[in-house]
């Protein structure tokens, strides 16, 4: 398979919908970025690097480090963390407080806000330093060490984000977090304002690829607990447009407002795609459209 020849196709394919929709500008350090910018990077379990556009680029990578903050939370061995945040669909926008008093400060997924909370939570009662521990995890499976945390964005979030202020609040009313809230904001904003590139979140992604296997070879989740993340960002991880990107792209996958989506191909490698303009549900346009056309031309899809 000529992997380059598809990325270009892909690319391609993108092009006519580059600069539509609308940047992330209600975090005022996103509102800056350039609608019709893309990028595009594949990396598969044999080790081989493909991408194009501005597939080195950083960019925020925002909700798709919900991924990994649930990863590492899982590695750790919080079995009981599945209590504490479910693994359905929200059915509602990623910042919605509807379910929570109702479901009694149990959200939905990890994949949404008030469920990366929960998870974040998890992860600095068992790291003592969530933020560390997943930005040391990006650096080590990139093997970039230049990936950081943009402190304009967090500080940006931060003094912005009130509604995630008020979703912690929710949650710890329940009961349902261990750290004091203003600890699992900033740990929260943070791994929300790491910045990365294409090219470094496809590396990262292949350890699902590798149904749990990190770069060097060691085991980070058992297979069982991959094929259920794996599950999970299928379901889930397009906010709630999820059955749209199922039916599009074919493959799990994690979005970010910041434009990047990370999609998994188990057993042959992850791809990353990135454009800041976003669609209503908080999806990238562009790269949406270009992983449609990848797994359209190739047979990399679950289905």
């Amino acid at each position: 398979m000529n992997y380059q020849q598809l990325l270009d196709e892909a690319m391609e394919a993108a092009r006519p919908v580059l600069g539509r929709g609308r940047v992330a500008d209600y975090i005022p350090a996103l509102a800056s970025a350039d609608p019709g910018a893309f990028g595009m990077a594949l990396a598969t379990v044999a080790g081989e690097v493909h991408g194009v556009g501005e597939w080195v680029r950083q960019f925020s990578v925002q909700s798709v480090s919900k991924l990994f903050t649930l990863a590492l939370a899982l590695a750790h061995g919080d079995g009981e963390l599945w209590k504490r945040v479910g693994r359905e669909p929200s059915g509602n926008p990623f910042n919605s407080l509807i379910q929570l008093e109702t479901e009694h400060g149990i959200p939905r997924n990890p994949f949404i806000n008030a469920g990366a909370l929960v998870v974040t939570d998890a992860l600095q009662t068992l790291t003592g330093d969530a933020r560390g521990a997943v930005l040391d995890f990006l650096r080590a499976e990139s093997g970039n060490p230049r990936v950081s945390i943009d402190d304009s964005v967090a500080d940006s979030e931060a003094h912005h984000g009130h509604r995630n202020a008020a979703l912690a609040h929710f949650i710890a009313h329940f009961g349902n977090l261990h750290n004091p809230v203003e600890t699992v904001l900033e740990h929260y904003y943070a791994h929300c304002a790491m910045a990365a590139s294409c090219r470094d979140l496809a590396l990262v992604g292949t350890f699902l690829a590798r149904h749990g296997l990190r770069a060097d070879g060691t085991r980070l989740l058992s297979r069982s607990d991959a094929k259920r993340v794996n599950a999970v960002l299928l379901t889930c991880g397009t906010y709630d447009a999820a059955g749209e990107f199922a039916y599009r792209v074919g493959l799990p996958g994690k979005s970010g407002v910041g434009g990047g989506i990370l999609a998994i191909v188990p057993g042959r490698g992850a791809l990353c795609a990135w454009s800041p303009g976003l669609d209503a549900a908080g999806n990238s346009i562009g790269a949406m459209a270009a992983l449609d056309a990848f797994t359209t031309r190739s047979d990399w899809s679950v289905f």
